[in-house]
């Protein structure tokens, strides 16, 4: 399958400190391998090892929550990828605005899959938190989410 790239430097901004374009590599990178190359092993061994704090409350806290959640979509959605469209960095802040779809006929289609913001904070070149909104597009994406959406599986607050 032809993957997407998630490539740090191509939303570089002159007006970036160094220490924001190296948190921007870091989630480039941490994207491409989780959400394009579902290469969870590399995502583990490279992510794995320190404190992750996940608002997203249907996903398990820690790395191993994010890696089962996206292991389940990939089982179900082999083509599933996410293209980055805007990346913003503020510091120890980095959001990514993307738009994931599950087959590769849909890419590019702002009509199918989910929009999706999300936004890390990186401390001493780890990230440690995470937040997102995601938006189905389509209705058949807003029907999956109500199927699968809804529990609460971890207790930090969406803020």
């Amino acid at each position: 399958m032809e993957t997407l790239t998630v490539a740090a430097d191509t939303f570089t901004k002159t007006h970036w400190t160094s220490q924001e374009q190296a948190n921007v590599a870091l989630i480039a990178d941490f994207i491409e391998h989780l959400m394009n190359k579902h290469d969870f092993d590399y995502i583990d061994q490279q992510f794995g090892h320190h404190n992750y704090v996940q608002h997203n409350r249907t996903i398990k806290e820690g790395i191993a929550g994010v890696i089962e959640t996206v292991r389940g979509v990939v089982k179900r959605y082999p083509e599933y990828t996410y293209d980055v469209k805007h990346v913003l960095a503020d510091g120890d802040q980095v959001i990514f605005h993307s738009h994931a779809t599950m087959n590769k006929k849909d890419r590019g289609n702002d009509t199918r899959g989910f929009n999706i913001t999300d936004r890390w904070r990186i401390q001493d070149g780890q990230i440690v938190e995470h937040w997102d909104s995601v938006e189905p597009i389509n209705g058949f994406m807003r029907f999956f989410t109500w199927l699968t959406g809804g529990k609460v599986r971890n207790g930090n607050g969406v803020f």
